[in-house]
């Protein structure tokens, strides 16, 4: 599947902002009633973000496995269901994600009390299939959980460095909290495919995200330290990130190791391809955080504080991207391709037939040729009025100046709307085979509900919406714009 065989529209909602259970959206019933609201407003895309198990700051681009699905995602009444557990109610004094965690350790219990021959056959089915990415990243979160939540370049050394002798104990000692955790993964995968199963039914497609780095503090760098640049105690030699710009004159120290891509291409990108096989089981079209970095990445000294001693460094993307697309022929995926973009960066994304990204809040500063302006935009993209990490459109609007409130004027034809509503059309009116339209703006909200604030680490992640906010007329109204501009 292609994703510009066809003009069509979706939403940017990440699981956790839908409304419902304490803490956190899940996948729940509320998941199905959007599923429902997509289709009932003609859209056809449901976008996420990272589905990752998350470190305690939340943000999903930061995950502590490339493989494993974020257990706070899965719901409580599934469970209460099948009878494994008795109560979804948190006790006195529980925190939300304390309270999940206990209820799966108890659905846990139930399960191995209660489940039917079939059901623990699809759990040990599962665990097989899984076995490469699955035992090692359910050890090391017993680990995790046994060594007080530290890092795992802070374990003992026999743990760190996973002597067999050593590994061998822990797997014994710690066999009932990797039993659960293995558990918590089936439950996991076994819900977001019948999530998936139900949106295909509304004829809803799937677009997940993937950070093209990974976490130091991983299963992924724990279990595979040959493939990234850490030294003999785990500790990052040269560290990811981007250089000096406009926007910082000291660039972005992100801290995610880098890889060993001889290493990883001597092994036939064998572990590029295990980590891709899990997300086109997740999602149907897949957008690659960062994907400059397949042309070249920015390495940094790990002992250096800041991005500026970094240097540019070419990486085999296009032989990456080739085994990719051997092993799985079609490649539903999409660059993320914003910021300063070399014209190797786009050979190498038109080479395989990948859309770029075209974000209209970027769109009015400069002049007519600006890339990011509809009359500039080409079919094989992904238009978004803002991302993630954008202000809401009503928020970006209201701190422009004067001077560029004129221009988006003047560039729209001076239109009636209020915004964000001009932007929204501008996006559906693009030659971009898909038009992304974050949930905040579809509810034309304001700046207080934005979902991330680069270069900041407090009051990220949490925004959730609430059915209140969505007017009774917004799907006809929605659904209205589609046919208009010949999306679905």
């Amino acid at each position: 599947m292609t994703i510009s065989n066809q003009r069509r529209a979706g939403i940017l909602l990440h699981v956790t902002s839908l409304p419902g259970s304490a803490g956190n959206g899940d996948m729940g019933t509320e998941a199905y009633r959007f599923v429902e609201f997509m289709a009932a407003s003609g859209v056809s895309v449901w976008q996420v973000l990272p589905l990752g198990p998350t470190h305690g700051d939340g943000s999903p681009y930061q995950c502590l496995s490339v493989h494993a699905g974020n257990p706070l995602l899965i719901n409580l009444e599934w469970l209460q269901g099948k009878g494994w557990i008795e109560s979804t109610k948190p006790g006195a004094g529980d925190s939300f994600d304390r309270h999940r965690m206990n209820c799966l350790q108890q659905a846990w219990d139930g399960f191995q009390q209660k489940a039917t021959p079939e059901e623990k056959e699809a759990l040990d089915e599962f665990s097989v299939a899984q076995a490469e990415w699955l035992d090692d990243f359910a050890l090391y979160m017993a680990l995790r959980q046994e060594l007080n939540e530290q890092a795992w370049t802070q374990w003992p050394e026999a743990l760190r460095d996973r002597q067999p002798k050593a590994i061998e104990q822990a797997r014994v000692r710690l066999s009932r909290q990797i039993g659960s955790i293995r558990f918590q993964q089936y439950l996991f995968f076994q819900q977001w495919h019948e999530l998936k199963n139900h949106a295909h039914q509304h004829g809803v497609l799937l677009f997940g995200d993937m950070p093209i780095f990974v976490a130091h503090d991983s299963a992924d760098v724990w279990a595979h330290r040959e493939y990234f640049t850490v030294d003999e105690k785990g500790h990052p030699l040269t560290v990811a990130g981007v250089p000096p710009d406009y926007f910082s004159a000291t660039g972005q120290r992100w801290g995610n190791p880098l890889y060993h891509w001889d290493r990883i291409q001597r092994d036939g990108f064998s572990w590029w391809i295990a980590r891709m096989r899990t997300q086109f089981e997740l999602f149907d079209f897949v957008r690659i955080d960062h994907f400059r970095g397949f042309e070249a990445f920015w390495e940094i000294p790990g002992s250096a504080e800041t991005a500026i001693e970094g240097h540019w460094v070419k990486a085999p993307g296009e032989a990456l991207l080739s085994a990719l697309q051997q092993t799985f022929h079609d490649l539903p995926l999409v660059a993320e391709d914003l910021g300063i973009i070399t014209p190797e960066v786009d050979a190498l994304r038109n080479r395989f037939g990948l859309p770029g990204m075209k974000i209209l809040q970027f769109a009015f500063g400069g002049d007519a040729s600006n890339p990011y302006l509809p009359h500039n935009h080409e079919k094989k993209s992904v238009v978004y009025t803002g991302t993630h990490d954008n202000d809401t459109t009503k928020g970006w609007y209201a701190m422009l100046t004067e001077a560029e409130k004129k221009h988006v004027a003047a560039y729209f034809g001076h239109p009636g709307e209020e915004m964000p509503w001009p932007l929204i059309r501008a996006a559906l009116a693009s030659v971009a085979c898909l038009a992304m339209l974050p949930m905040q703006d579809i509810l034309a909200l304001d700046g207080e509900h934005r979902m991330n604030t680069p270069g900041t680490a407090e009051g990220n992640w949490r925004w959730r919406f609430s059915w209140e906010q969505v007017d009774p007329g917004l799907p006809a109204h929605l659904s209205g714009l589609m046919h208009l501009y010949g999306r679905r």
